[in-house]
């Protein structure tokens, strides 16, 4: 009896970007979603290699200065 007002619902996943639930392949729920998603990888990827860039620069200069 109480199986009769047991709502099923359909095999889904959800974006990795909005959270959204959808029904289908991949990891997004759109175009948009896949490519702000991109974009956002590529400024993080970005901001790594500057942090690295800047952390070698330090030690670049620590290296000089100590050395003299």
């Amino acid at each position: 009896m109480a199986d009769e007002h047991t709502v099923k619902i359909p095999q889904h996943r959800h974006c990795r970007r909005c959270g959204k639930a959808f029904v289908g392949e991949g990891f997004y729920c759109s175009d948009e979603c896949r490519d702000a998603d991109g974009q956002e990888a590529k400024r993080k990827l970005y901001r790594y290699i500057a942090a690295i860039a800047v952390l070698w620069a330090v030690v670049i200069v620590a290296v000089v200065v100590v050395g003299l």
